[in-house]
């Protein structure tokens, strides 16, 4: 668990900061794409998170 969420963190940001910088290409530069883009890659981030670790451990 300590694992996982140490690599959450960087996998997170990664994810959120390519899903911004997604949606900033397309032309989308209002608050709410971002907003979305951002925690859509937060959300994932977690079982790539897990899936991960797991292959670490």
């Amino acid at each position: 668990m300590r694992l996982m969420m140490i690599l959450y963190s960087m996998i997170a940001t990664a994810m959120a900061g390519t899903g911004v910088i997604a949606v900033l290409t397309t032309g989308h530069g209002t608050l709410w794409p971002i907003l979305i883009a951002a925690a859509a890659g937060a959300a994932l981030a977690l079982p790539v998170a897990w899936a991960v670790a797991r292959q670490i451990e």
